[in-house]
C-alpha cells in the first residue's frame, strides 16, 4: 500500500531503482548516480549510513530504526529485532524455538504456511494485541529504506534489488520478496549478499585499474549480525561467476552477543544470588551493554560493562577481556573457517588459487576472526578497501541500475552467474 500524500509531495516522478541490504541487525540502501558513475549510499534522517533493523510498537505509534532501538529497554516486549531469523521459517523449526529463548518479544504459532505453522510476533500496539508475520515486520523496515531513498532523491521509488544470505532457501527468498511487495516495491531481483559484495569489489578494482585485469578468484567472507556466508567468485572482465557458496544462517554478531549475555546473567546470579533471566527490561539493558562491549573489544583488549540499577536496585559492573570473548565464541569462529574450507572444496580450488579475500559485515572487525582467516591462508593480506557495512547495498544498487539500463560511462553492465544452495 502506497501513501498517496507522500507521492503527491514527490511530484509523482518515478526515481531510479535502488539496492537494499536487508540485514539481520542493520539495513542499508544505495542508488547508482550516473552523473558521478558510482553508487551513493544514502544516509537516513539522522545522518547514518545504516539503519537498525528494529521495529517497535507503542501506545501512540510505530517506530523503525534508531527510534525503535533507543526505547528498547523501556519497552522490551514490543520491540522487535532479528526478524530475518524468522522469515520463511516454521514455528516448530529448532532454530526458531532456540532463538525464542533469547528474545524479549513473544512469538506464537500462527496460520498454516503450507508446510507447517508460521511464526507470528505478538505485540501490544495502541492498546490492542496485534499479530504480525515476519514478512510484515520486514516490509516495515523495507518501507523505511524506501522512504530514506525517496527523501534523498525527491522522487517516487518503485524498483529495487534486495539481497539475502547465500544460504537462504527458496521459501526464505520468496518471503523476502513478499516483504518487498508489501512495502510497495517492485522487486527486480533477489540476489545473494556475497555476490553483491563481489560486484562492489569489482567496481572498486575497476575504478583503480585501467584495462582488463584477467581472471581473478575472490573469496567473499561475509559475517554479519545474524548470518555467515562464504562465496568464491571468479571475475573476468564484466563476468562474475559464483563458483561455490556455503554458510550458516545462525552465526553472527547476535550470537556472539547472546554468549556474552548468558555469561553476564550467570555472573549476576553468582554475585547477587538473583536470577534476571526472566526480566525483559534488565535483559534489554544488558544486551545493549554486550553489543557495546563487543565493539570495544575490536580495538581494546579489555573493557567493562557498567549498568546502574540493573535489577531490584542493584548496580552491575564487570570487566571482560578480549581473550574471554574469544573463548566464549571460538566454536563459532572455527565453524566459519571450516565452512571456508568446504567452500574451497566445492569450488575445486586450492587456497593458492584465491587472489583476494574480501571482508563483509560488521563482525569481520573482530580481531580473532581476521587472525583465523589469515592463518588459514598463510598470512595473505585481507582486502579492506570496501566498507564492510555498505558493500552489499553498494553491489545491489549497481545491479539494480544494470537491470534497468541506468549504467553508462566507463562501467558496462555486469553479467552475473549466481548459484543457490
Amino acid at each position: 500500500m502506497v501513501e498517496s500524500g507522500r507521492i503527491a509531495t514527490l511530484g509523482g516522478e518515478e526515481g531510479p531503482a535502488i539496492g537494499i541490504d536487508l540485514g539481520t541487525t542493520y539495513s542499508c540502501v544505495g542508488v547508482w548516480q550516473p552523473q558521478h558513475d558510482r553508487v551513493e549510499i544514502i544516509t537516513n534522517d539522522l545522518g547514518n549510513r545504516t539503519t537498525p533493523s528494529w521495529v517497535a510498537f507503542t501506545e501512540l505509534e510505530r517506530l523503525i530504526g534508531e527510534a525503535a532501538q533507543n526505547q528498547a529497554a523501556k519497552n522490551p516486549t514490543n520491540t522487535i529485532f532479528d526478524v530475518k531469523r524468522l522469515i520463511g521459517r516454521n514455528f516448530s523449526d529448532e532454530t526458531v524455538q532456540n532463538d525464542m529463548k533469547h528474545w524479549p518479544f513473544k512469538v506464537i504459532a500462527g496460520g498454516d504456511s503450507g508446510s507447517g505453522e508460521r511464526p507470528m510476533i505478538a505485540v501490544t500496539y495502541k492498546g490492542e494485541e496485534k499479530h504480525f508475520a515476519a514478512e510484515e515486520i520486514s516490509s516495515m523496515i523495507l518501507r523505511k529504506m524506501r522512504n530514506i531513498a525517496e527523501a534523498y532523491l525527491a522522487k517516487q521509488v518503485k524498483n529495487a534489488v534486495i539481497t539475502v544470505p547465500a544460504y537462504f532457501n527458496d521459501t526464505q527468498r520468496q518471503a523476502t520478496k513478499d516483504a518487498g511487495l508489501i512495502a510497495g516495491l517492485n522487486v527486480l531481483r533477489i540476489i545473494n549478499e556475497p555476490t553483491a559484495a563481489a560486484i562492489a569489489y569489482g567496481l572498486d578494482k575497476k575504478g583503480k585499474q585501467s584495462g582488463d585485469c584477467g581472471l581473478k578468484n575472490i573469496l567473499v567472507f561475509d559475517l554479519g549480525g545474524g548470518t555467515f556466508d562464504v562465496s568464491i567468485v571468479s571475475m573476468k572482465g564484466d563476468v562474475f561467476e559464483v563458483k561455490a557458496v556455503n554458510g550458516d544462517t545462525h552465526i553472527g554478531g547476535s550470537d556472539f552477543n547472546n554468549q556474552m549475555l548468558s555469561h553476564f546473567v550467570m555472573e549476576f546470579q553468582r554475585k547477587h544470588k538473583k536470577d534476571i533471566s526472566s526480566n525483559p527490561r534488565s535483559l534489554a539493558r544488558l544486551r545493549a551493554a554486550c553489543e557495546r562491549a563487543k565493539r570495544n573489544l575490536s580495538s581494546v583488549t579489555e573493557t567493562s560493562i557498567e549498568i546502574d540499577c540493573l535489577f531490584e536496585g542493584i548496580d552491575f559492573s564487570l570487566r571482560i577481556t578480549r581473550a574471554l570473548f574469544n573463548k566464549m565464541n571460538l566454536d563459532m569462529f572455527n565453524d566459519c573457517i571450516d565452512l571456508v574450507e568446504r567452500c574451497l572444496e566445492d569450488a575445486q580450488m586450492e587456497k593458492g588459487d584465491i587472489h583476494d579475500i574480501v571482508l563483509v559485515g560488521g563482525s569481520t572487525r573482530i580481531p580473532k576472526v581476521e587472525e583465523l582467516l589469515q592463518d588459514l591462508f598463510e598470512g595473505m593480506q585481507l582486502f579492506k578497501s570496501i566498507n564492510a557495512d555498505e558493500a552489499v547495498a553498494y553491489g545491489a544498487a549497481f545491479h539494480a541500475a544494470s537491470l534497468t539500463g541506468a549504467c553508462s560511462g566507463v562501467i558496462k553492465d555486469v553479467v552475473l552467474v549466481d548459484v543457490t544452495p
